[in-house]
């Protein structure tokens, strides 16, 4: 009987992905896909993938109880996010100004964006999160292009 675990070879997070796409014998970037258009879309992506997560043993594990299976998959969780952490934190004291900049950026738009939605300012119906997220999408798709052309 075959059994859904989170793969260890083909893993970018959690292995959830991969998993998925082994034990349902599809290519697991199709299952990347459908995640982050969930995630995009509603939300829902990002709840799935780390209920899967917790749930989900690991290939080559056999958890010995639910209970055990989440332990063990926060505990993962906990570590993949400090490893995160750690990246991002070397990213912007590498000198990455760049990096450092533009997270800065989007952190207080959406900071504001939201304060201002939430104050309930007639003027700002564009800060739904349907209408949102489709302009942040776009503002860093031409913030690409306009770096791409730049360059050359």
């Amino acid at each position: 009987m075959r059994r859904l675990y989170r793969s260890r070879d083909d893993a970018i997070l959690g292995g959830v992905c991969g998993g998925i796409g082994q034990y349902l014998g599809v290519d697991p970037t199709i299952v990347r896909v459908v995640f982050a258009v969930l995630a995009l879309a509603s939300g829902v992506g990002v709840l799935l993938y780390l209920l899967l997560w917790f749930i989900v043993p690991r290939e080559g594990e056999e958890a010995a109880s639910p209970r055990e299976a989440v332990r063990t998959g926060a505990e993962e969780l906990a570590e993949r996010a400090r490893e995160v952490g750690e990246e991002v934190r070397g990213a912007v004291r590498g000198g990455d100004t760049g990096f450092a900049l533009a997270i800065a950026v989007i952190l207080v738009f959406l900071g504001v964006a939201l304060l201002l939605r939430n104050l309930g300012f007639w003027w700002a119906w564009w800060l739904r999160f349907e209408v949102l997220w489709p302009l942040i999408l776009i503002a860093a798709g031409v913030a690409l292009l306009w770096r791409h052309i730049r360059e050359g």
